[in-house]
C-alpha cells in the first residue's frame, strides 16, 4: 500500500466518509477511489484537491514536499502582484511613485497596473465600499460613464466620468454627493489616471 493510500484511508475513517459518499462529494467515480485506496493508482493534483476539500483537510496532508513545491509553483505562475498606491504626486507618472503601501496579488490575466484603497462612501451604489481595493488599468482617457481613478489636485478619487465638450464631470454613486465639474481648458488640476477594471472587497 502506498503512502497516499494509507493517508487517504486514515482521513476517510476520521471523517467517517465512505467510498460512496466521497465519490458523490468529489464527482470522482467509485472505481477510481477504490484504486486510490488499494495503492494501485494515485490521483492527479486536481483530484487530490477535490478529495482534500471533501474531507475538509489541507491538500498538503497528502503531498510530499516535491509535489507541494510543484503545486506552489503552479499557483505562483497564475498570480501577479499589483502596487497599492498610497499617495500620488500631481504631474508625475503614476508608477513613478516609489512609496507603495504594499502589493496586492491578483490573477495574472487581469490587466491592471496599480490599485487604490477606497476611502468613504461616494461609490456605494456601484457596490464599492470604504476599505475596498480597486484595480486600475493605467490610461489617460475613458469612455463616458466608465468608472475611473482621477487625480484632482494631488488626491486620487474614484468616480464615473462624463465629458461635455471641454467639460469633465465626475459623478459619485451616492446621491448625497453632487457632481464635480472641471473645464479642461482652464483647469490643470485634474487628470484621468486609469479605468477601474476589478474590485477586491474589504473582507472583515
Amino acid at each position: 500500500m502506498t503512502e497516499f493510500a494509507e493517508r487517504l484511508r486514515k482521513y476517510m475513517m476520521a471523517a467517517e466518509i465512505s467510498q460512496t459518499k466521497l465519490s458523490r462529494l468529489t464527482g470522482i467515480n467509485k472505481s477510481s477511489i477504490c484504486e486510490y485506496l488499494s495503492g494501485s493508482y494515485e490521483p492527479k493534483q486536481q483530484n487530490v484537491l477535490k478529495i482534500a476539500a471533501a474531507l475538509n483537510i489541507p491538500p498538503e496532508y497528502f503531498w510530499g514536499m516535491n509535489l507541494l513545491d510543484k503545486a506552489k509553483k503552479d499557483v505562483n505562475e497564475k498570480v501577479k502582484k499589483i502596487p497599492l498606491i498610497g499617495s500620488i504626486a500631481a504631474g508625475r507618472p503614476i508608477l513613478a511613485v516609489q512609496d507603495f503601501d504594499e502589493y496586492i496579488p491578483c490573477d495574472s490575466s487581469l490587466k491592471a497596473d496599480f490599485c487604490l484603497r477606497i476611502s468613504g462612501d461616494s461609490m456605494i451604489n456601484a457596490r464599492i465600499y470604504d476599505g475596498d481595493i480597486v484595480f486600475i488599468h493605467e490610461q489617460s482617457d475613458v469612455n463616458d460613464g466608465e468608472i475611473a481613478a482621477v487625480l484632482v489636485d494631488d488626491s486620487a478619487t474614484l468616480k464615473r466620468v462624463y465629458k461635455y465638450g471641454n467639460m469633465v464631470q465626475l459623478r459619485a454613486e451616492n446621491p448625497k454627493y453632487k457632481p464635480m465639474e472641471f473645464d479642461r481648458k482652464t483647469c490643470s488640476d485634474i487628470r484621468i489616471l486609469g479605468k477601474a477594471v476589478a474590485l477586491l472587497g474589504n473582507v472583515i
